[in-house]
């Protein structure tokens, strides 16, 4: 992978790279993000499998790996707009603090490792990987350049997510969970566009190319769209999936978190780093907790 912008002076090989500064651009907080991954296992109700949980953590491990890698590539294309941007202008690789050889040569690196452990799970799951790898490359070259196709890849991102540690355990998914996925994969997209507009609007980015296409208002009505549509495919699935209704318990917590993150949206304008407001708001980490512990038991029990 080698990104078609030139890289200044600033960015050549003589800028210092350290340990701390290459870490911090793995966007170790965004490895969240995987945990997706374990989707397949819970709701298998596997959870009592300890060979399945090797497997799911194999398969957490590499995707965490891949993602990594694909940070760095896109750090590495974006190092121009970056450094225009308030708060990715202070990201490693556009301060100068981490070379763009070094982090390239990593992120093949961590590439070919995730390829190593996904090809040890599976046929089915190395396919997963090489997906996910590419899509994330086509997201890094083009598609985060084009309107609501943008969106679109992140969703489809999600759902190789979850359809990768079903594969990874060997259980079936439901094809709700994964529309339910797509839909939340989607909502959390559109309020990052969201959020990335309103800095636009108060000239503190000029932007990517893709937000030309949007509006605020359009914007509010497909995030709100995004969220009811998560909500009911999310209360479908655990109305229908399993021989019970019991799994219909853990829809309150699900309905209260996104209604949680579209107030957030809306009040505070957040949302342009996802994983900062689902990792340090309170209210939402306490519903993620307790619909954790309700399908957990609920699965385990029916």
């Amino acid at each position: 992978m080698c990104p078609s912008a030139d890289i200044p002076a600033l960015q050549s090989a003589t800028a210092p790279s350290s340990l701390a500064a290459l870490v911090s651009g793995l966007r170790v907080r965004q490895w969240a993000k995987n945990l997706l991954l374990f989707a397949g296992l819970l709701f298998a109700a596997k959870l009592g499998d300890g060979s399945r949980w090797v497997e799911a953590g194999a398969a957490f491990v590499a995707y965490c790996l891949a993602s990594s890698a694909a940070y760095l590539f896109n750090d590495v294309r974006d190092v121009q707009e970056d450094r225009l941007h308030p708060a990715k202008s202070r990201r490693p690789i556009a301060s100068g603090s981490l070379s763009p050889s070094v982090a390239l040569s990593t992120a093949a690196s961590l590439l070919a490792v995730a390829v190593a452990i996904t090809a040890v799970l599976g046929v089915g799951s190395l396919g997963f990987l090489i997906g996910f790898a590419a899509l994330q490359l086509a997201y890094s070259l083009v598609l985060k350049r084009l309107a609501f196709v943008d969106a679109l890849a992140i969703a489809g991102l999600f759902v190789l997510r979850a359809a990768a540690g079903a594969e990874a355990v060997s259980v079936r998914i439901s094809v709700w969970l994964l529309v339910c996925t797509a839909l939340l994969a989607l909502f959390l997209a559109l309020a990052k566009r969201r959020a990335e507009l309103l800095l636009v609007q108060t000239n503190a980015t000029p932007g990517r190319t893709a937000l030309s296409a949007y509006s605020s208002q359009l914007l509010n009505r497909l995030v709100l769209a995004a969220a009811v549509s998560a909500t009911v495919a999310y209360s479908v699935y655990a109305f229908t999936t399993h021989d019970s209704f019991e799994l219909a318990t853990t829809i309150p917590f699900v309905a209260f978190a996104i209604a949680r993150y579209v107030h957030l949206v809306v009040r505070d304008g957040v949302g342009e780093e996802p994983e900062r407001v689902l990792l340090g708001d309170v209210p939402i980490l306490a519903a993620a907790a307790a619909w954790a512990l309700t399908c957990g038991l609920t699965l385990s029990l029916s």
